[in-house]
């Protein structure tokens, strides 16, 4: 924790005191026996393998510490750690400011939903975001599926897409995606055009779907994508995103990525739309164009965010409630 402390405390101009003992051999009246100390960290609990195992005597000790318990952190909310669940049993509990404007905005993209929504859903394997996609059919408009996971439904549709990344054994997963969007009227969109190179380093050329040839890649959506996904943005009041349209970190392919991110910008300054963005790489894509700021909100969270978003309870949230 030594180098977070020394962050914060040029942040807030207080000096912060770390204990790094043995934490078992702490007790409360440790903590601040120099009156100078205001704010003291432990270091990481982690370290401990009591901490993941949600250890009932290592939550006990832990509460003994404190007066009460605050949890900030929504990002570790889906763990069933001592620090994050079973602590809540020994101490007055209570959500923090930031975890509660987190929820606050989820709930704006799963259940207190203004509609028309839309979700535009990325990353390279569809496998891992089934579980997502099958929550929000349901409840959305329009599904966009783009990058990697795209070409596994271009693949599906007897489309040939080269050399370019794809999953083994999706046929029963597409299938589903698009028999369950039938009965809940929710429109699947994924890629018309494509922009493909030779290799992950090369230029980017434009292509119909009916042109790609067998040692192409396709590595981002093409200019008649980009249009359809800005026209279903314009008609949205909701959206949200998560995963990019393509290979970013190749500037070459970062065109359709960066174009989402306009659109939803553009239609956040009109107040026309409430936007929510999260997963690690759609925040390096947004940082890659400074515009954190200009999003209703930016999710701070991988795993718990994605949870949230499949419809599971998170231990952290059911332990606070």
């Amino acid at each position: 924790m030594k180098p977070i402390c020394e962050n914060l405390e040029k942040k807030i101009n207080r000096k912060i005191k770390i204990i790094d003992s043995d934490i078992f051999k702490l007790k409360q009246e440790d903590l601040f026996k120099d009156p100078n100390d205001q704010i003291v960290f432990l270091e990481n609990i982690r370290f401990y393998g009591e901490e993941e195992k949600n250890d009932f005597n290592f939550s006990k000790h832990l509460a003994g510490l404190a007066d009460l318990f605050v949890n900030d952190a929504f990002s570790c909310s889906h763990r069933t750690h001592a620090s994050v669940s079973k602590i809540t049993e020994f101490l007055p509990s209570f959500a923090g400011l930031q975890l509660e404007i987190e929820i606050n905005a989820l709930k704006k993209v799963t259940t207190d939903i203004k509609k028309p929504i839309t979700c535009i859903i990325g990353g390279s394997k569809i496998s891992t975001k089934i579980g997502i996609i099958k929550n929000l059919i349901p409840k959305f408009n329009n599904i966009i599926i783009v990058g990697g996971m795209a070409n596994n439904i271009l693949n599906h549709k007897g489309i040939s897409i080269g050399k370019s990344i794809k999953e083994d054994n999706c046929k029963t997963i597409i299938n589903e995606i698009f028999e369950t969007s039938k009965n809940y009227s929710c429109e699947i969109t994924y890629p018309e055009d494509v922009m493909v190179g030779k290799n992950f380093e090369d230029k980017s050329q434009v292509k119909e779907l009916n042109e790609i040839s067998e040692d192409d890649l396709i590595l981002d959506i093409g200019p008649k994508t980009i249009n359809k996904i800005k026209d279903i943005i314009k008609i949205s009041e909701t959206v949200l995103w998560n995963g990019p349209a393509g290979f970013f970190e190749n500037p070459n392919f970062a065109n359709g990525s960066h174009e989402i991110a306009k659109a939803i910008i553009k239609n956040n300054q009109n107040n026309s739309i409430y936007s929510v963005a999260g997963g690690g790489d759609t925040i390096a894509l947004i940082n890659q164009i400074n515009a954190v700021e200009d999003f209703n909100f930016v999710s701070t969270a991988g795993g718990a965010f994605l949870e949230y978003l499949e419809g599971k309870e998170l231990p952290g949230i059911k332990a606070l409630n």
